[in-house]
C-alpha cells in the first residue's frame, strides 16, 4: 500500500518516501490529503492557537 507525503522544499506529492525527513509532512493514507497538507498544518496551528489550555498543565481529554 502507497503513502503519500508533501514536500516542503518543492511543493509536490511524493508516493512513497523519496525525500530526506526534514522536508516532508506525512504520510496520508491518499494523494488528496497529502495536497492538502499544508492546509491541515493551517488548520491545526490555527485550533492550537484558539486553545486557552495550551501550554498549561492541564491532563489531556477526548
Amino acid at each position: 500500500m502507497s503513502e503519500y507525503w508533501y514536500n516542503v522544499r518543492t511543493r509536490e506529492v511524493e508516493e512513497d518516501r523519496q525525500s530526506d525527513w526534514k522536508q516532508l509532512i506525512g504520510p496520508y493514507p491518499t494523494r488528496a490529503e497529502a495536497e492538502n497538507a499544508l492546509q491541515k498544518v493551517q488548520e491545526r496551528n490555527e485550533a492550537w492557537d484558539d486553545d486557552g489550555g495550551w501550554g498549561t498543565s492541564r491532563p489531556v481529554t477526548d
